[in-house]
């Protein structure tokens, strides 16, 4: 089993270091200037030479993805002697460094935080704008991954149970329209429909956030809007759900045990919950705790339309701005939030079959 979990997790690093490289020449080696796209084109040359400076743009390409790598790593190396002259060695990124290693009276290996720079615009640190921003997202994603695994499963059970039945037709079709409609486009309509057209039967808002602040400064819980983000948001898994809970239902029903027990003279509804519902979770099980790390990764396009303040959003704002540390900041940790949720997965499942161990 050790070896197994060092293997997955091998397997995890490697494509965290692969959207590492990816991202860093995307922000760095194609045509334009960051500096120039983040303050605006009217801006002087000297103004643009000290901006270069600040932002570490005037050193070398491969000078800068070791300063980037160094800056990532929880065990990197700390030069004291030009802390104060150099962006990327100012000691403020560092606030909780343990020292490790001396190796001489200036330079020393530490362990430390990740540390992902400052916005351009905002100055503040990348990772306290995530951190600000991902409970909303992590919020977000789980409601969605609840709303689909519940309707999901039921309308699953009832189309298998009725198959070749207008039901179970109209559930195939909208399975197929959910996969179909792409993200942006669906949550327009929901927006439109249930907060605009609808919006007195409804009650929800197009816009708004987990929680609004009173006039004493208090946070209020706004539960009502989180319904159409999540909507939207779950509508792929949950066609993908209702299609394997079917199948996985049909197949279920034609076993020998379901057999032996309607022969027995029991119900209906005391097969499929007693003996048929257990055995065909294993394949809805997988596809919602894959899912989940996707929603978190595809929130983008659904916080920025209902105006839901998580990293989707933020995103967003900072591609308008060409907030480089921001969009890379928040690329690399949506890729590490995916791969760990997978490795965890994936562990859990060599805990319950041995046979996957193999694989």
């Amino acid at each position: 089993m050790f070896s197994f979990i060092v293997r997955r997790t091998g397997h995890g690093l490697l494509v965290l270091l692969g959207v590492l490289v990816l991202v860093f020449l995307l922000f760095n080696v194609l045509p334009g200037d960051p500096a120039r796209l983040a303050m605006g084109q009217r801006v002087n040359q000297k103004s643009l030479d000290i901006i270069h400076k600040d932002m570490g743009l005037d050193e070398p390409v491969y000078n800068r993805f070791l300063l980037y790598v160094n800056d990532l790593s929880p065990v990197s190396i700390y030069n004291e002697s030009v802390m104060g002259s150099h962006i990327y060695l100012d000691p403020e990124k560092y606030p909780h460094a343990i020292r490790l290693l001396t190796f001489s009276s200036n330079r020393a290996l530490i362990l430390k935080f990740p540390y992902l720079r400052r916005s351009y615009q905002s100055r503040k640190r990348v990772s306290d704008i995530i951190m600000a921003a991902l409970p909303n997202t992590a919020v977000l994603a789980f409601s969605a991954i609840i709303i689909a695994s519940i309707l999901g499963i039921i309308m699953g059970i009832i189309a298998a149970l009725f198959k070749d039945s207008i039901y179970d037709k109209v559930s195939i079709v909208l399975s197929v329209l959910g996969l179909a409609g792409p993200s942006f486009f669906t949550g327009l309509i929901i927006a439109w429909l249930f907060g605009h057209v609808l919006h007195r039967f409804t009650g929800v808002n197009i816009t708004g956030n987990l929680f609004i602040m009173d006039d004493n400064g208090n946070k209020i819980l706004q539960l009502k809007n989180l319904i159409l983000p999540a909507l939207t948001l779950g509508i792929r898994p949950l066609a993908i759900i209702v299609q394997l809970t079917r199948n996985s239902m049909l197949q279920v029903m034609t076993k020998d045990y379901i057999r032996t027990a309607f022969a027995k003279g029991l119900s209906l509804r005391t097969v499929v919950t007693r003996h048929a519902l257990k055995n065909m979770l294993n394949p809805v099980i997988t596809a919602i705790s894959g899912w989940f790390a996707s929603l978190i990764a595809g929130a983008v396009f659904v916080e920025y339309i209902f105006g839901w303040e998580g990293i989707g959003k933020n995103i967003v704002d900072a591609l308008g701005t060409f907030d480089m540390p921001v969009i890379m900041g928040i690329i690399l940790v949506t890729a590490a939030l995916f791969v760990i949720i997978n490795i965890l997965v994936d562990i859990s499942y060599g805990l319950l079959d041995p046979r996957i161990k193999q694989v």
